[in-house]
Parts: C-alpha cells; structure tokens; sequence
C-alpha cells in the first residue's frame, strides 16, 4: 500500500516556472541548499548560492535555516532529471505572504485528509483524487469547501465517495477541527423621515433589510432611541460575509428611507465585530437615551422596541 503520510497538495505532480512554492531546508553545501517542496511530495530541489540573497551573503546559516520552511520560486525544472532549481532572492514580501497564506489553507486541508486516512485506513492519494482535488476545482481550496459544508452540507454532496463510511468520518472531524467561534457583528445607524407617514417608512424601511439577511447572517434591528438604531449579527461564523451582509442590509434600507420625501439614513458606526466592552457601552447608551425621553415625553414604552430580521 502507498504510503498514507505522503502526497502532492496538488493534481499537477510538478510545480510551474515562475510558481512561488513552500520549501523546507535539508541541507547547506557549496554546491547550494538542498530542499524539499512540500506542496509536491516532498521531491527534492536546489537553491544556488547565487540565488539565495541580493546581498552578499556571510554567512549561509544567516540566510537559510536548516529544518526552517521557506517560500521560494522555481527557476528551471528538468523533468527528465528530475532537477528543479529554485530562487530565494527573486521572491517578493508580496509573494512571500501569498504563498504563507496558500500553504495554510492547502496544508490545513491535508491534515484533515491524513486523518480521516489514517483512520480508515485508506490511502491518502485517493482522497485527494476524489475529495481535495475536485473540491479545489470548484472552491479554489479543499478547506474552504470544508468550512462551508459545515453550513451546506450539500457542497459534499457534490462528491463522489468510495464508501459512506469515508463521508461520515470526513464530516465527523471537519465539524470537530473546523468548527468555527461565533462573533457578534454591528452597525448604528440613525434612520429618520419628516415626511407624512414618516413611522412607517422608517419601519418598512428597517424591515427591507430581511431580504439581505442569511441563515448564516441572521440579523436584528434595536431602537436606541429615535433616530438611533441598531443593525446587529449576534451569532456570525464568518465575519467577512457578516461584513457584507451588513452592508447590503443599509443600503437595502438606505434605498427604502431615501425614495420616500423627508427621509434619510446616517451611519454612525460602519458594521464591525463587537465586544463586550461595546456592549457595555450600548447598553450605558441605552439606559442614558430612554432616561432623556421619560424626562421630555414620559413615552418610556418605545425605548426598546426591537424587530427581529429572519
């Protein structure tokens, strides 16, 4: 049986010229520094003294570190030699941290791979060959596809599994490794309209941003106090797409107050990730505005109104 801790994160078996790939350090000579692509089966390549460094190099253990993982960039491949030498030198910051972010997400995907293999124990190129790789295809990275599932499960559906036994257990440990920390997202806005029915718009307005909402991204709007609302996420996975459906939620509301005469929206705070120190200070604001309105109108019944967005 083929070695089940060992295999290409990738379906091409060579990297590209000019590919950025991850590396770790075997060993320094004169000759240069032997390495080990990780992302390609640890096959076996050269950095050569003239490609280490801009500067003039000293010292080679102050360059390259034996054991470290560097990003590096293959200069020449020759497939019948099984040669590929590489640079450290021509590597960009930018291209370093493009790589860094690369080998994370494909490495993240092999560790849950090698144990689902290990586990059953199967060898791990099938599951690349019939899980990572097509999912790559689709999702960009197997680890992305991984996460989503957690919330669609029918992202691995779309995989053609050996047995039932392999889904079980791959879904099984993605829900325990990946399982992902709730965030609380917000957003303050102040919401008015001068204009006859001026009530209503402002509610149908709040209400208008349901239609952004996700099962991912449930939402909820606050009263403060008039004109001051609140547009929170109190249980969000993903704060990116948080982000955004924040986002869409004001503009779905901005269009809705706007296209009514004398009405406008103001945002106060752009939606972000909350604390509990901002909740502390939500609620401190809550408590100083609805004391203002008892002591100007006594309408102490409106101070926390909430409408809940699905």
């Amino acid at each position: 049986m083929e070695s089940r801790n060992k295999c290409r994160y990738y379906e091409e078996q060579l990297p590209e010229l000019e590919q950025v790939v991850m590396v770790n350090i075997i060993k320094n000579t004169e000759l240069g520094v032997y390495v080990k692509l990780l992302e390609y089966d640890d096959i076996d390549g050269m950095i050569l003294p003239g490609e280490l460094s801009r500067r003039r190099i000293r010292s080679m253990q102050k360059i390259v570190r034996i054991g470290s993982d560097e990003p590096v960039v293959v200069i020449r491949i020759d497939k019948e030699k099984g040669y590929i030498d590489l640079s450290k030198r021509r590597v960009t910051p930018e291209e370093t941290v493009e790589c860094e972010k690369r080998f994370q997400k494909v490495k993240a995907a092999d560790n849950i791979l090698q144990h689902v293999a290990e586990k059953l124990d199967i060898p791990i190129l099938d599951l690349y060959e019939t899980v990572a790789w097509p999912l790559a295809r689709k999702y960009k990275f197997a680890v992305d596809a991984f996460k989503m599932s957690i919330f669609a499960p029918k992202i691995l559906n779309e995989i053609k599994f050996a047995s039932p036994v392999i889904k079980e257990e791959l879904v099984k440990y993605i829900a325990t490794r990946l399982k992902p920390h709730a965030s609380k997202l917000r957003a303050d806005i102040e919401v008015q309209c001068f204009g006859y029915d001026g009530i209503d718009a402002v509610k149908n307005a709040l209400l208008s941003g349901e239609a952004v909402a996700t099962e991912t991204t449930p939402l909820k709007v606050r009263l403060v106090a008039p004109p001051l609302f609140v547009l929170n996420s109190l249980q969000c996975f993903d704060q990116d797409e948080g982000i955004r459906v924040l986002k869409k939620a004001i503009d779905a509301i901005k269009s809705s107050i706007e296209a009514v005469d004398g009405g406008s929206i103001r945002v106060v705070m752009e939606p972000k990730v909350v604390n509990s120190q901002d909740d502390e200070c939500l609620r401190e604001l809550m408590e100083k505005r609805a004391t203002e309105n008892m002591e100007v109108s006594g309408d102490e019944d409106s101070e926390s109104e909430d409408i809940e967005i699905r």
